[in-house]
């Protein structure tokens, strides 16, 4: 069976937000597009599931006043590479994100997170791979499990679908119905711009994104994370959005008992996509956390 069809930077990235920053390095086993922009000590950003760079379209402009950007597309997704299947689990994702890090030389003061982004973030400290990081944030992080019978459905639905080229066709079949996007955006419990949705569904047309985010989606086991909670030794900081329908609001709570420097932080009438919603909100609550845990203070740009 042909492998899925990949998006091409030419086409399907001509009018790419933040396209002037963007950049293609190859680490490890992966050619990766990375964004890269601002000045400042270094803040890395990883976009959730299904995503890619772009959802950070509307808060880097505001963060890069005072951060250097770190903005990757995941193994997988957008226009980076896949890993080897047998590196596509949260710890194989998350040791080829700092290895990214290594090749560009940059050593993140905070971490920001959105949905499975942020447990990739807190599986990197957890293997001791963000020494510099200050502070970590998960913007509607999906750090537990899903409760019950879902918890064991859905992964191996994505693991049965991760094997076949049918179910990303038909994603990209039914991505040409503009109406079928964004009821899939609306059941986040977000309202995103015209752009937003227009760049969702060309990530869902393209049969090779969507099989990439089932492969990230069939080898996520989250278990081991929630066992590591208690030794995460890094301030967390979760903003969850009140109005959030794919990751529950309480789940931060629920994290929060069992990680000890965890805090949430509620974002009032936002869904899931709050960063995309509201950037302005999100960056006020990044800046001020920022200077709390001296991400702003004394810290080192990236260099070259």
């Amino acid at each position: 069976m042909s492998p899925a069809r990949q998006l091409d930077w030419q086409r399907d990235g001509r009018d790419w937000p933040l396209r002037e920053s963007s950049r293609f390095v190859d680490a490890g086993l992966v050619r990766w597009h990375v964004q890269i922009l601002g000045r400042g000590p270094v803040a890395l950003l990883v976009h959730g599931a299904g995503a890619a760079s772009f959802s950070w379209r509307g808060l880097a402009p505001l963060l890069a006043r005072h951060f250097t950007l770190v903005i990757p597309d995941l193994p997988g997704h957008g226009f980076t590479a896949s890993l080897p299947p047998a590196q596509q689990s949260l710890a194989g994702m998350a040791a080829a994100l700092l290895g990214l890090l290594r090749e560009l030389d940059a050593e993140p003061v905070i971490g920001v997170g959105h949905s499975a982004g942020a447990a990739l973030l807190v599986r990197a400290a957890l293997d001791r791979g963000l020494g510099a990081v200050h502070l970590l944030v998960g913007i509607n992080a999906a750090l537990l499990p899903f409760a019950g019978v879902a918890g064991l459905v859905l992964p191996l639905m994505a693991r049965l679908f991760a094997h076949s080229s049918l179910l990303p066709r038909f994603f990209a079949w039914r991505a040409a119905d503009r109406r079928a996007v964004e009821r899939l955006i609306a059941s986040t419990g977000s309202i995103i711009d015209a752009l937003g949705v227009e760049l969702y569904a060309r990530l869902v047309a393209n049969p090779g994104h969507v099989a990439g985010a089932l492969a990230m989606m069939a080898n996520w086991d989250l278990q081991a994370l929630v066992r590591g909670l208690p030794e995460l030794d890094i301030p967390l900081l979760l903003l969850a959005g009140s109005r959030d329908r794919t990751v529950d609001p309480n789940a931060a709570h629920e994290v929060a008992r069992s990680a000890p420097k965890a805090r949430v932080s509620v974002l009032p009438d936002l869904g899931h996509l709050a960063h995309e919603e509201a950037p302005r909100i999100v960056a006020a609550q990044l800046l001020c956390a920022a200077r709390a845990y001296g991400c702003l203070a004394g810290s080192q740009s990236m260099s070259g």
